[in-house]
């Protein structure tokens, strides 16, 4: 369920394009990380559902959250190797 949660996603997406935008002030490994746990947390805090406790949505939803970071910087990479 947490895969394909659309606005998860986008949230995720979102991140990517925002820490290319600061990556030269910020860098990439920190911003990335806490985004994902941000994500991670906010999403079962504010939009409860299923049957599953707090602390089990925010495990699952960081192995999500870094599988679908780990595929959109795939995308990202690809693309920008691709317009070189």
């Amino acid at each position: 369920m947490q895969l394909t949660d659309v606005f998860r996603i986008g949230l995720i997406i979102g991140l990517v394009f925002t820490m290319r935008r600061t990556s030269a002030v910020t860098g990439r490994v920190l911003p990335l990380a806490l985004g994902v746990v941000f994500v991670a947390v906010i999403l079962p805090t504010t939009l409860a559902s299923g049957n599953a406790s707090l602390a089990d949505a925010i495990f699952a939803g960081l192995a999500s959250n870094t599988l679908i970071l780990l595929l959109v910087l795939a995308a990202v990479t690809l693309v920008e190797r691709l317009r070189r």
